[in-house]
C-alpha cells in the first residue's frame, strides 16, 4: 500500500504561529509514514515548513493592517484581482498535482475569510475529485470571537457542506471550543480534540540568559521590546537579557532599538534555540501566542504574558487570563504597557517559585496524525 498523501494549506498573515504549528503537525505526519505537501501563502520564514515535506509557495500576501483588514503583497502594496486569480490557479493546480487522500486547511472557515477567493474554489475541487479526499479544518483551541452577525452561521454551513472533521488543537480541560465559538453544539459530531501542539522537551542551551523576551513574528511587538529594554536598564545589570524582536519587525524599528540596548542585552531577530533558552531562563516575557505558550508549558519557565489585542483581537487575552488563573503565568495589558509596569511585574515574578507542574495534554502533533491516518 502506498503512503497516504496529505495536502496541507496554511496562510499566515501577521505572525508566524500558524505556520509553526502546522509545520509541527506536518512533521508528525511524515514520521508516521505520510507524504505531505504543504502550501504556504505568507512571507517566507527560515526553517518552515521543514525539509521533510514538499513545499508549494504561493505569491505571498500579508494583512494590510494589524486588524487583518485587506491583503497586501510582500512590499505592502494592496493586491488586485489579477494577483488573486493567479494565486487561486496556482493553488488549484497544486491540489490536482498532489492528488491527496486527505486535505487539511488551517483556520478556515473559522478564520481566514480574506482567503475565500481561493479556498471556496478549492472546496469545490475537493468535492468534485474522484476519489474525494477527506477534508479537515485545523484550528487552535481559542478562536477570535466574531462581532459581525451571521459569521458563525456561515462557518457552520461551510463545515456541514464540505468538511469531514474539525481538529481542535487544545486540551478540553484547559479550554473548550464552545467558550469562544457559540455554535459548537451544531458541529459537535465533527470535533476531534488533539491536545496542544507543543514541541518535545528541548536540549540544553548553548548559551544561558536570565530573562528571555520574545515578540513572536515581530510585526506588532515593538512596544513590548521597547519596554523590556527600559526594564533591563532599570533592574540588576548583572542579569543577562535576550530580546528576540521577530523577523517581521520593520528594519528601522530594529535599528533604533539596537542603538538603545544596554551592555547586558542581546537583541536579535530570531533564535532557533528559543525553547532551549527558556529551559534555563529565570523568566520569559512574551505575547500569549499559541506556540510561545506551548514552549513555556513544556519548559516550566516563569512567565509574564502581554497578550496582543490590536484590532479587537481576543484570543491571546483569553489564553493569558486562563493561564494566570491556573498560576502558570502573570498577565499584563498591552495597552499602556510601560517600563515601570513591566519592572514591577519582573520583580514580583522573580520573587516567586517556578510554576507548579500541570497536567495539560501537550501531545497534539502525534494525536493529530493518529486522527488523520485513522480517517482513511
Amino acid at each position: 500500500m502506498s503512503s497516504p498523501c496529505v495536502f496541507f494549506y496554511v496562510q499566515h498573515l501577521l505572525g508566524i504561529g500558524h505556520l509553526a504549528r502546522a509545520s509541527r503537525i506536518a512533521a508528525a505526519l511524515v514520521r508516521d509514514g505520510c507524504c505531505v505537501t504543504m502550501v504556504t501563502g505568507g512571507l517566507p520564514v527560515t526553517g518552515f515548513p521543514g525539509e521533510e515535506v514538499t513545499s508549494v509557495v504561493l505569491p505571498p500576501v500579508v494583512a494590510a493592517s494589524a486588524g487583518f483588514s485587506g491583503l497586501a503583497d510582500q512590499h505592502g502594496t494592496p493586491v488586485d484581482q489579477k494577483f488573486l486569480d493567479h494565486r487561486r490557479d496556482l493553488l488549484l493546480n497544486a491540489f490536482k498535482a498532489a492528488a491527496p487522500d486527505v486535505v487539511i486547511i488551517e483556520a478556515f472557515p473559522f478564520g481566514r475569510r480574506q482567503m475565500r477567493f481561493e479556498l471556496l474554489p478549492l472546496l469545490d475541487a475537493i468535492d468534485a475529485a474522484r476519489p474525494r479526499p477527506r477534508l479537515f479544518t485545523s484550528v487552535r483551541d481559542i478562536l477570535q470571537q466574531q462581532k459581525k452577525p451571521g459569521r458563525d452561521e456561515e462557518t457552520v454551513d461551510l463545515l456541514d457542506r464540505h468538511f469531514d472533521g474539525v481538529l481542535v488543537h487544545g486540551d478540553p480541560d484547559f479550554v473548550r471550543l464552545e467558550e469562544t465559538f457559540p455554535l459548537t453544539a451544531r458541529i459537535a459530531g465533527k470535533l476531534r480534540y488533539t491536545g496542544l501542539v507543543s514541541p518535545s522537551v528541548p536540549p540544553e542551551p548553548m548559551e544561558i540568559f536570565d530573562i528571555v523576551v520574545s515578540a513572536g513574528g515581530g510585526a506588532v511587538g515593538r512596544d513590548l521590546i521597547r519596554a523590556a529594554l527600559g526594564t533591563a536598564r532599570a533592574t540588576d545589570r548583572r542579569r543577562r537579557w535576550c530580546l528576540i524582536a521577530g523577523p517581521n519587525l520593520p528594519e528601522q524599528d530594529f535599528a533604533a532599538l539596537a542603538m538603545d540596548a544596554p551592555d547586558n542585552v542581546q537583541l536579535v531577530r530570531f533564535r532557533k534555540d528559543f525553547p532551549s533558552l527558556l529551559k534555563r531562563a529565570e523568566l520569559s516575557i512574551s505575547q500569549a501566542g499559541y506556540n510561545t505558550v506551548g514552549d513555556l508549558l513544556v519548559t516550566g519557565c516563569r512567565s509574564i504574558l502581554v497578550p496582543f489585542t490590536a484590532g479587537g483581537e481576543t484570543e491571546q487575552s483569553v489564553r493569558a487570563e486562563r493561564l494566570e488563573r491556573l498560576g502558570l503565568a502573570k498577565a499584563l495589558p498591552e495597552a499602556g504597557l510601560s517600563d515601570e509596569l513591566l519592572t514591577l511585574a519582573v520583580s514580583e515574578i522573580l520573587a516567586k517559585p517556578k510554576p507548579s507542574l500541570h497536567s495539560l495534554d501537550l501531545n497534539g502533533s502525534e494525536r493529530t496524525s493518529y486522527i488523520v491516518r485513522n480517517a482513511l
